[in-house]
């Protein structure tokens, strides 16, 4: 990133390049790149956001240890991972991939000197221009059933009165409703908020939700594979 891209104003990027600073100076060699995620890697922070940044090393274990703490009042949300980790990861679609898609296509470097970010970017589009139908459609089946259970026990505990925790199910079941939307459209999302919002389930109720994981059963069933059959299916 041109150094006058960086704001040091905003507490978030001054805090972002001081852990950056810190980090270089005792796991220089271990460190292959830093950057930030997020609202930052957006250009969108507030008041309220955190500092999400990434470290990247060559080797397992080595660098510092991924963290999360407030620093001087801002949350910073300290993730390490290998290079070869995350590219693999970047070449498949899996059931959280709605959510973590944007990490691999929206980071701003803070330190790169060989362009891994750009790598980074360029293998996970590669993988999304090479994937098949199914590769998206199976993962989404995964979520649909995390979804279509929790919308099953929240019913089942809004009957019985126990509303605190019929409405933390029935969040787990908004969420993975809308990574069902996000992977049947080929959609990544920011974070779980996000997800939930840009697919219009945030205000949905317990009827709402039931009639779109209905829908959403008959589209992958149109797709391939239902969400329920006999025995002899599960491990086709």
């Amino acid at each position: 990133m041109p150094p006058d891209e960086i704001d040091l104003a905003n507490p978030r990027w001054h805090l972002a390049v001081r852990l950056r600073d810190v980090i270089l100076k005792r796991w220089s060699a271990e460190v292959r790149a830093v950057g930030v995620n997020g609202s930052l890697a957006h250009g969108d922070d507030t008041t309220s956001s955190d500092v999400n940044l990434v470290v990247v090393t060559y080797r397992a274990g080595a660098g510092p240890r991924a963290t999360r703490r407030r620093v001087d009042g801002i949350l910073a949300d300290l993730v390490v991972v290998t290079g070869d980790e995350v590219l693999r990861r970047a070449a498949e679609i899996t059931p959280r991939w709605p959510l973590e898609a944007d990490s691999w296509l929206t980071t701003r470097d803070l330190y790169d000197p060989r362009g891994w970010f750009a790598d980074l970017r360029e293998a996970h589009l590669a993988k999304l221009a090479s994937a098949r139908p199914a590769e998206f459609s199976t993962p989404a089946r995964s979520n649909w059933c995390v979804a279509s259970a929790a919308h099953a026990r929240a019913e089942r505990l809004a009957e019985w009165y126990e509303t605190d925790t019929a409405m933390v199910l029935m969040a787990e079941a908004r969420l993975h409703t809308a990574m069902v939307a996000g992977l049947l459209g080929r959609t990544h999302f920011r974070n779980q908020a996000d997800a939930v919002r840009r697919s219009g389930l945030a205000g949905a109720d317990m009827t709402e939700l039931g009639a779109t994981l209905r829908a959403q059963a008959d589209e992958l069933a149109a797709r391939g594979r239902p969400v329920d059959g006999p025995l002899s299916a599960l491990f086709e």
